[in-house]
């Protein structure tokens, strides 16, 4: 029984600590499917609430004046970081609050970044090329999510099983959605970077609740020093820090 356990141990461990399984640009059908096990979130599926209600002095929206839009990206981000039994999904960490809350500061409205014309499609090896900001990005592409989903199926995004949902999102990775102002490819690219920057930041900033994302990495957090860690040779295992834990 005990090498029985250490091999799932080992056999997770090797799973959660490859970024390619989780940094992947391939959304749902064979990729994911393979990667995440055939139980993907799916309508019938509830993330558990556990956490959010623990921390749910944070769960406020801070950009978002309508929950059907919210709603929308909370589902999107599901099925990009889904639950599964490595762990939690995006919603139960707090992804979609995350988002929010970014949106609604400087990264929303590209305050750092030149935002001057002109403007041409990029190649991949060019960064942002849009004159939308950041929250008017999202804003389109969460609206275009539910136009294609209407048109597809009849219905809300949010109301497809989990394989409709991807089939969607495939579509906008594969830049096959058009879009005034940016490229489908632009949106998905940025919603995907924005999920996986929500489930690794520092729960401070309302992503990673319970640092849960990093658990799943076994990746220490903020830790003060690792003097007393330098000299060993096999891998150690500890619990993570956040930035509040040093207040």
């Amino acid at each position: 029984m005990a090498d029985e356990e250490k091999d799932t141990k080992m056999s997770r461990r090797r799973f959660i600590r490859n970024s390619s399984y989780v940094a992947g640009g391939a959304i749902g059908g064979g990729l994911l499917g393979s990667f995440f096990g055939p139980n993907l979130l799916d309508k019938n599926q509830q993330p558990s609430t556990k956490s959010t209600q623990e921390a749910g002095f944070d769960r406020a929206l801070m950009y978002f004046t309508r929950h059907s839009d919210f709603n929308i990206l909370s589902a999107a981000s599901e099925r990009i970081f889904p639950e599964d039994e490595n762990g939690p999904g995006a919603i139960e960490l707090g992804v979609p609050y995350f988002i929010d809350h970014q949106l609604a500061s400087g990264y929303g409205m590209n305050e750092k970044e030149y935002m001057q014309g002109p403007f041409f499609p990029g190649s991949d090896y060019q960064g942002y090329q849009t004159a939308l900001k950041r929250h008017e990005v999202f804003m389109a592409g969460i609206r275009a999510l539910e136009e294609e989903s209407q048109s597809d199926y009849d219905t809300s995004f949010v109301d497809l099983d989990g394989e409709q949902q991807d089939e969607i999102l495939q579509k906008f990775e594969s830049n096959k959605i058009e879009m005034k102002g940016l490229t489908s490819a632009t949106f998905f690219e940025t919603l995907r970077s924005a999920t996986l920057n929500g489930v690794y930041a520092d729960p401070l900033y309302n992503g990673n609740d319970n640092m849960e994302g990093w658990k799943m990495k076994q990746f220490p957090g903020s830790q003060m020093a690792y003097i007393n860690e330098l000299e060993e040779e096999e891998f150690i295992e500890m619990e993570p820090k956040a930035l509040k834990d040093h207040l």
